[in-house]
């Protein structure tokens, strides 16, 4: 008896000590969270390397776009994607993903009722499972997306100048460090990764200042690397647009094995340049420094007729074997290697001419019509002689160029801390007066911020309340002492895509000891618009500044050459929408292949240039790549080469809508956008409502139809049939005749247009 009450108290008192213990002594499994998402959402979105993530349901009916099979590309939609793997079915559910790094090739296939389509190449890949994560792993509870455009934190100016005058640059280069987090039961990734940026370096105004009066005093100390060296530059003949193609100018179709060819016609194919070459340069060159295809396209016009030429798709040139008789090369006065002021520009100061009076009506050179700002250096570093000096330079380049209506007007632009316009482009139509404008300005002083005055005259400068005249070339050139100390790369970026050539004359550059004070590297190459030599005059000394003054004239003035002006042939965003059907064939696709690549040669390919899109459909659609996607002229006619026929039925009108949804949505504001539709027949669906909207958003939209492509709906799907946006062609070999055309009527249009 005794016992049983011995047992029964002892029970007793562990279950209330049990019931004592206070809350978390026990420890308790954290439940998992899971966040919901739409079938739209693709994995690109989301900033994370894996999660986890509940899909609704009927996803499937959505046909959110998926690309490849068991690995897809990061544009996919998780939801279909998962569907397509079977990890869920279309009623929805949990699903993990996991990121992984970009693949060279993702193949389509059909799987659970969803069609993946194939893509060539992506910069990010995901794999998805089974939503039951392992024991002990808890993934985030909310899912981190990334924003739609860049942000971007402003630093007052008063605190950049604190920290550029107090903070001493980094002896050693910065290290990326990870921080670890305590230990939970969380396994899945979850370090974060602080980089430690450099402070911005000194702007060693004071040190530059001491060096100036030590050279002036001819203690100068031999510089390393003094030397000016210049990129060889590519001369360039008559400017855009030709009037004259010569039908042998483009490769017919039997450069391609399968092509069609009539049987009863004979005739020998001329070594056009526009055959696949089996002997490609690499897909991916790190650098191209070779001249554009068209730039020595237009300079063998100079020469004479369109000779015959060779030149592979790629973008490689075979040069003529010899020149017609009683034509001269081109060359250019700069160099590699060379002395700056060779090839007709005398090293002697030029002896003092009688200046007679200008009449007070000049017209100007008509034959050096641009919009010329100077940005002239004012900061503290240069002092008082040499600030004199920039404005007896100036003085000299108004003098030469003959400023005038008709021909070149001329505005100067102070920088500092801050910029300030000293003279508008409207202000003075004769080289006088402004001589005598440049002897009125004042230094301002403060620093070299080089990056702000760019931003300014794009923003500011250029518009037509300060004088531009629109038809004219905007031109900039920075005069720098030293070297900026702000970042230039962004504004100028922004200048360029807004059509102004930025030149520099960098006088007295950094020498080896003081490119550790730069705040940007290659700041010159950054901000140019071609890194050829063209667009950056090094003087080594402020006493030879005036001896620039003719090489710089004349490259201001080589109108032809000023590739960042808005022409035809760099002002576009070109989208084509490329018929894959059944009724095409290999063979003729392979020649419309051709067709694309031979308008796409004649353009100017880059970011800050034209560039090109295209999409293939049947019943489906497939962005082959996007805009921007190739940015290199050898590197686009290769992924042109590479599109692989796809076959199926025709469906044009939602091709159109495809497009306008995957490439013009992105189609950058200051970009003409132009759609070349082509078809060999009739579609399955209505083109007339998709071709109405894409006119609405401003594209201009040329449709070309081969054999049997429904004439009435080619008149729908152009923007204006009467001007010769709608083609017929009665065979795919005869594609390349209406290469011409079609560039001759984007450019026409674009002379015919006011500028901005």
């Amino acid at each position: 008896m005794i016992r049983s009450i011995t047992v029964i108290f002892y029970a007793f008192l562990l279950s209330w000590a049990c019931w004592a213990k206070p809350n978390g002594s026990k420890s308790k499994k954290p439940k998992q969270v899971v966040p919901d998402i739409e079938c739209d959402v693709r994995a690109g979105k989301i900033n994370l390397p894996e999660f986890i993530a509940k899909c609704p349901a009927h996803c499937k009916e959505t046909k959110q776009q998926v690309y490849g099979t068991g690995v897809f590309a990061s544009i996919s939609s998780i939801c279909n994607a998962a569907i397509h793997s079977g990890v869920i079915t279309n009623a929805g559910g949990k699903v993990i993903v996991r990121k992984m790094a970009g693949q060279n090739v993702y193949k389509g296939s059909n799987s659970n009722g969803v069609r993946s389509l194939s893509l060539p190449k992506w910069r990010e890949s995901f794999v998805v499972s089974v939503g039951k994560p392992k024991k002990g792993v808890i993934y985030p509870s909310t899912l981190d997306y990334a924003p739609s455009r860049p942000t971007y934190v402003k630093t007052g100016p008063k605190d950049t100048k604190l920290a550029a005058l107090t903070t001493l640059p980094p002896t050693t280069a910065p290290e990326a460090t990870t921080t670890t987090p305590e230990p939970t039961t969380t396994t899945a990734p979850t370090t974060t990764t602080t980089t430690t940026m450099p402070p911005p370096p000194p702007t060693t105004t004071k040190a530059r200042a001491a060096v100036h009066k030590i050279r002036d005093a001819g203690l100068r100390r031999p510089e390393a690397g003094s030397a000016i060296r210049r990129q060889p530059s590519s001369p360039v003949g008559p400017a855009f647009p030709r009037r004259d193609w010569p039908p042998s100018s483009y490769s017919r179709p039997d450069w391609f094995p399968g092509a069609r060819r009539p049987a009863d016609v004979s005739y020998a194919v001329p070594d056009s340049g526009y055959a696949w070459s089996e002997t490609e340069t690499p897909e991916m060159p790190a650098r191209d420094l070779r001249p554009d295809i068209s730039e020595y396209e237009r300079w063998l016009y100079s020469f004479g007729p369109y000779p015959p030429r060779s030149t592979d798709l790629d973008g490689s040139h075979k040069m003529p074997l010899h020149l017609p008789q009683g034509k001269v090369e081109p060359v250019d006065a700069w160099k590699q290697d060379a002395n700056p002021y060779e090839s007709g520009f005398s090293l002697r100061e030029p002896e003092p001419l009688p200046r007679a009076p200008e009449p007070p009506a000049s017209q100007g050179d008509p034959n050096c019509k641009v919009d010329l700002a100077f940005l002239m250096d004012g900061s503290w570093s240069i002092g008082k002689r040499r600030f004199k000096i920039q404005k007896d330079f100036l003085a000299d380049v108004a003098q030469v160029i003959n400023v005038g209506m008709a021909g070149p007007m001329m505005g100067i632009i102070q920088y500092g801390d801050e910029p300030v316009t000293e003279i508008s482009l409207r202000a003075h139509s004769s080289s006088k007066d402004v001589k005598s404008a440049i002897d009125k300005i004042v230094q301002k002083g403060g620093m070299s911020n080089v990056g702000k005055a760019l931003s300014y005259i794009n923003k500011q400068y250029f518009s037509d309340a300060n004088g531009n005249r629109g038809g004219a070339p905007n031109v900039a050139v920075v005069l720098v002492d030293g070297w900026p100390t702000d970042k230039v790369e962004e504004a100028s970026r922004l200048a360029r895509e807004s059509g102004i050539n930025i030149f520099f004359v960098t006088i007295e550059g950094p020498d080896e000891n003081e490119k550790q004070n730069l705040v940007e590297a290659n700041f010159v190459d950054k901000a140019v618009c071609r890194t050829n030599g063209f667009f950056s005059l090094p003087v080594n000394s402020w006493f030879a500044l005036r001896k620039a003054v003719q090489p710089l004239v004349k490259r201001v003035c080589d109108t032809d050459r000023l590739v960042c002006s808005k022409t035809c042939l760099n002002a576009n965003d070109i989208a084509f929408v490329i018929d894959g059907s059944s009724s095409v064939g290999t063979g003729n696709f392979r020649t419309v292949l051709q067709f694309v690549a031979n308008v796409t040669r004649e353009f100017e390919i880059s970011d800050t240039d034209t560039r090109v899109g295209a999409v293939q459909y049947t019943y489906e659609q497939r962005l082959e790549f996007a805009f921007g996607q190739y940015n290199n002229k050898a590197e686009l006619l290769n992924a042109i080469k590479r599109i692989n026929y796809w076959s199926g039925g025709t469906s044009t009108g939602a091709a159109i809508t495809f497009a306008a949804e995957q490439l013009f949505s992105k189609s950058k504001p200051n970009k003409r956008k132009i759609m070349i539709v082509i078809t060999d027949g009739r579609s399955y669906d209505d083109v007339r409502a998709p071709a109405l909207a894409v006119h609405r958003q401003g594209v201009i939209a040329y449709s070309i139809g081969i054999a049997w492509a429904a004439q009435d709906e080619l008149e729908y799907i152009a923007t204006d049939p009467d001007k010769e946006h709608s083609f017929f062609v009665d065979e795919f070999e005869n594609l390349y005749r209406y290469v011409p055309k079609i560039i001759h009527n984007i450019c026409q249009e674009f002379n015919s247009q006011p500028r901005n």
